[in-house]
């Protein structure tokens, strides 16, 4: 038996549209993952993008476990002397780009690197409940109803 590598033009993407509503952002950022590098698919091959297209409406109303939403703390450095700044999820949620949060989620989980930038090139992040791809006529996957501990009421 031999394994099967996959061609660039043998590759079908699909497009895949989430609700992020009532969700917990980590089980949902391991999903997306797996669907952005395409190892749900029997035919995933590594060095390929042949994962789908994932769009995630109401990114705004995510859940986290415990207290997460006041004690992480996410850190950076201006770059002059006492200059640390820090932002708790709770101010990433409440502020300007709530979608980041998710983005960032799915972004760690992804191999780094020319594939893995190009693969999340793959996903379309939205605070709210619309998206502009309705053109392709994405598949709904339920991940709440994936699992019980998928979601999580506010």
């Amino acid at each position: 038996m031999k394994t099967y590598s996959m061609k660039a033009n043998e590759i079908d993407k699909k497009w895949i549209l989430i609700d992020a509503k009532d969700l917990v952002l980590g089980r949902l950022a391991t999903i997306v993952a797996n669907h952005l590098r395409g190892k749900h698919k029997p035919t995933f091959t590594p060095h390929m993008d042949c994962g789908d297209y994932v769009i995630i409406v109401n990114a705004d109303k995510i859940q986290l476990t415990g207290n997460k939403l006041k004690d992480k703390k996410f850190y950076w450095h201006t770059g002059h002397p006492g200059g640390i700044k820090e932002r708790t999820m709770e101010n990433i949620l409440g502020g300007r780009y709530p979608e980041r949060v998710v983005t960032k989620a799915v972004e760690r989980m992804i191999t780094r690197g020319p594939l893995g930038r190009q693969q999340m090139c793959n996903l379309k992040v939205y605070a709210g409940p619309e998206h502009p791809h309705a053109a392709q006529n994405p598949e709904i996957l339920d991940v709440a109803a994936m699992n019980r501990k998928n979601t999580r009421s506010a």
